[in-house]
């Protein structure tokens, strides 16, 4: 059930609140640099004279270190908090991106080192936000609607860093361009890493295990079908190339991932602005079958104009779906590994996202641009049973009384290490 948000409850009452406008808009620069990352390496090494064969090694590279980097770091983040952790990681992170803009392409061994160095080290500034909203908003209703501005945002970034990057590159060059974006992310982690919710963030107090946040089956559940969502996302890429390519227009393609991009922005905005009722593991699957439906027309490809708006239809249950599941991982993550939890979920979806993209490619080949639409499809309906045969295990969250709860226990912990005490009150919000 839903119920309308009031103005009060909005998502203006999200950004007024302390801090919290400070950390949304440092998360969003500091992730610029992984967020274009496939980008500038593309032009830069084309730039090089590279090819789109090195290209694509790269970002292979790249994108395997920052989803082996992203949950180790959570974890540290978890036992070490934020500015110890971040703040290093996102200038180690640059500086494997400034090695490579300096050194180049012509010792591909250093070039490959620069780039996994640079994936490695890129700060779980993602997750380490999720986790910040408890203590910084207090009530939950308002923590959920954060996750959908959050949500929302990322679909801002995603248009307006690959439009950020091409005008750096035409006033100066891609290498410039590199070093500037990486500039950019350093400065972002440094305005989150200093305020006083970073600076004062606990973990709650958490059970020695290896597996971590993963010995959740909830969690792991969860887990289970992002990976198809992703895959989903990612197979729609490849898929738009190739029907750009059939119309011989490649503009086409922007267009299509523009119309993407605004469906999600229309459907993350909708979503936040109700207050939503009844446990967020239903409304989850509710959302993921919705999110699988509207992904089926696509293999329809029918013209231009048609294609933009399915396009955008495809992307109206995005971000509504990525802000439930945030509210899943953290009812479902166990104590003191919300970060960890959160990163876990980013790299499945980014892992899944890339297999996709490459089982899109073979679809295409073989049984043309519509098949390529429906592996999109299949892994949206494959996500539904994955919640579906898992909803035992998701029925029983570790935190069933949502967030605050968390938050209240990090606070607690922080006072009893001998650590300022944490904003997290009703009282202190406002």
């Amino acid at each position: 059930m839903a119920t309308e948000a009031t103005a009060h409850g909005g998502y203006l009452d999200i950004l007024r609140a302390p801090h919290a406008a400070r950390l949304l808009a440092g998360t969003l620069v500091g992730r610029l640099p992984n967020g274009v990352g496939p980008i500038a390496l593309t032009l830069f090494v084309r730039d090089q004279g590279g090819s789109y064969t090195l290209a694509g090694g790269l970002i292979a590279a790249y994108g395997v270190a920052t989803a082996v980097g992203q949950p180790l770091l959570g974890r540290a983040v978890d036992l070490k908090g934020q500015p110890r952790v971040q703040l290093p990681a996102a200038v180690l992170s640059a500086l494997g991106m400034v090695l490579l803009a300096f050194t180049g392409i012509g010792n591909l061994g250093l070039a490959y080192a620069a780039v996994v160095l640079a994936g490695l080290f890129t700060p779980p500034l993602e997750g380490g936000l999720r986790a910040l909203w408890p203590s910084v908003l207090g009530r939950e209703d308002r923590v959920h609607r954060a996750y959908a501005l959050d949500a929302v945002a990322q679909e801002v970034m995603f248009t307006v860093g690959p439009l950020l990057l091409t005008l750096l590159v035409s006033l100066w060059s891609p290498a410039a361009a590199l070093l500037v974006i990486n500039a950019l992310g350093v400065l972002g982690a440094l305005a989150v890493v200093l305020s006083k919710p970073s600076r004062t963030w606990r973990s709650a107090p958490r059970e020695a295990h290896w597996l971590g946040a993963l010995r959740s089956p909830g969690l792991l559940a969860l887990l289970g079908s992002f990976f198809f969502v992703g895959l989903a996302l990612g197979s729609i890429t490849v898929a738009a190339v190739s029907y750009a390519d059939d119309l011989g227009t490649p503009s086409v393609y922007g267009w299509l991932m523009a119309a993407l991009g605004l469906g999600a922005l229309l459907g993350g905005v909708a979503y936040g602005a109700r207050t939503w009722t009844g446990a967020p593991e239903k409304r989850l699957r509710v959302l993921v079958l919705l999110l699988a439906l509207c992904y089926l027309p696509l293999t329809l490809t029918p013209g231009p104009v048609a294609m933009t708006g399915l396009s955008v239809l495809s992307g109206v249950f995005l971000a509504p779906v990525l802000a439930c599941a945030f509210i899943v991982v953290d009812r479902h993550a166990p104590a003191g590994t919300v970060t960890e939890a959160f990163s876990w979920l980013v790299t499945t979806f980014g892992v899944g996202s890339a297999l996709g993209s490459a089982a899109a490619g073979p679809a295409v080949e073989l049984a043309g641009t519509a098949t390529g639409f429906a592996v999109a499809g299949a892994g949206g309906l494959i996500a539904l049973l994955v919640l579906l045969a898992t909803g035992r295990v998701l029925h029983v969250p570790v935190s069933p009384a949502g967030p605050v709860v968390q938050a209240e226990s990090d606070a607690r912990h922080a006072v009893s290490a001998g650590g300022p005490t944490p904003v997290h009150t009703e009282k202190n919000t406002h």
